[in-house]
């Protein structure tokens, strides 16, 4: 598979900084500390496919779709027709889902930290929980911090349309809103990172023996002993 060097660089910092303790033994069955290698796991698998090339966009967890004011309004122009005309429409799917990439890379090491540093009042009930209970914890814990880290690096790769005729039709269509669309897209962005750290949970509690780890191979494979 190839990656591009952004890609290749943000992966290697995100997989660094969510890199797996060693487990040669398991004293005390720490469930605590079998909710975060679930989280870090789950976050390395998400981030890994996220930040390929066109990550966001092959990705049909992931993808995020054009904001309504980029064409799902009322036309109300030739200027806001042609923005919403499928040639205008598919660059600008793409290109929102390109600054999708530039948030995540900016989102991974917020992710990381918090796993490392998360309290968990009572893991027995989130190992028990649903198929997705460890990153409904997470996504609790961290609020919003995600979309305030993400909004600046998005808002910059949406200014970079990358074609003339998006910039010339944008300039003429009326009620764009710069600041109103980065929001948007940033906030769908975050939901797409929890979606898809949802769906690695659940794919490793549903095979905890292809991780190769001893911890969460005994905890997940005991169903709801404890």
């Amino acid at each position: 598979m190839i990656y591009h060097r952004r890609a290749v660089l943000g992966m290697g910092a995100a997989a660094g900084l969510l890199a797996l303790p060693g487990c040669s033994s398991l004293p005390g069955l720490s469930l605590t500390e079998a909710v975060k290698r679930l989280l870090t796991l789950s976050s390395q698998n998400a981030f890994a496919e996220m930040l390929q090339p066109n990550g966001f966009f092959d990705s049909q967890i992931a993808r995020i779709a054009v904001p309504d004011s980029l064409g799902g309004s009322r036309v109300t122009s030739i200027a806001t027709a042609l923005l919403r005309s499928k040639p205008i429409q598919d660059r600008l799917l793409r290109q929102v889902n390109r600054a999708a990439e530039e948030g995540a890379e900016l989102a991974a090491p917020i992710v990381a930290e918090a796993i490392r540093n998360m309290s968990i009042a009572d893991a027995v009930a989130i190992i028990n929980g649903g198929p997705r209970a460890a990153t409904s914890l997470l996504q609790g814990q961290l609020g919003d911090s995600l979309v305030d880290r993400m909004l600046p690096g998005i808002g910059n790769g949406l200014r970079l349309f990358d074609n003339e005729i998006i910039n010339i039709v944008l300039s003429q269509a009326t009620n764009v809103d710069f600041s109103s669309i980065s929001r948007d897209v940033t906030n769908k962005v975050n939901d797409a990172i929890y979606r898809s750290i949802g769906a690695q949970e659940e794919s490793i509690r549903a095979n905890p023996r292809s991780t190769n780890d001893p911890l969460l191979i005994t905890v997940l494979g005991a169903g709801k002993a404890f």
